[in-house]
């Protein structure tokens, strides 16, 4: 898969609001509630064109039976993947449209990780511009190499990560 950032594009929200729609058609009741996370999410951040949904959900064992309605939708499912309490789906194979990330209701730590990261973000613009750029610099860097790139960010985001929370609990 060719890394590829480019410029933030309005119609990603739009993308969001479609396939939420599409999800609570599947889940109904299971949903608890659904968020746009991820770098498409922020305002005027450089992104990979992938929509990043975070689930929330009642029963995360529960999930495992839709995975039917979830290919039915495009998507792969992908299990927990690598993090425990999660599941994963994505679509789109080698042009990847969209992730999904979902927990249950009480797996605070990542729910609260990924908003308070988008939502930091946004509220920090020029913190977003200097993700976006070291983004684009390691997609050019590493255009075939998602290991390298995911690497390459993950000192960053880290750091970012402990601001956004900090942040996130003197805001509330």
């Amino acid at each position: 898969m060719k890394i590829m950032v480019v410029e933030h594009h309005p119609e990603w929200k739009e993308a969001y609001l479609k396939e939420e729609r599409d999800i609570q058609n599947v889940l109904h009741d299971e949903l608890v509630n659904s968020f746009h996370i991820g770098s498409t999410s922020v305002p005027g951040l450089k992104a990979k064109p992938i929509i990043d949904i975070l689930l929330v959900v009642c029963d995360i064992n529960a999930l495992d039976k839709y995975s039917a309605q979830f290919e039915q939708l495009g998507y792969e499912v992908m299990g927990e993947f690598g993090i425990p309490g999660r599941r994963y789906f994505r679509k789109g194979g080698d042009n990847r449209t969209h992730h999904i990330h979902a927990f249950q209701y009480d797996h605070i730590q990542e729910i609260e990780r990924h908003l308070a990261f988008r939502d930091y973000l946004c509220h920090h613009p020029e913190i977003a511009k200097e993700y976006g750029e070291l983004k684009d610099e390691l997609a050019k860097k590493y255009p075939n190499d998602n290991e390298s790139y995911s690497d390459g960010k993950d000192d960053f985001v880290k750091k970012v990560e402990k601001q956004a929370l900090i942040w996130h609990w003197t805001h509330r």
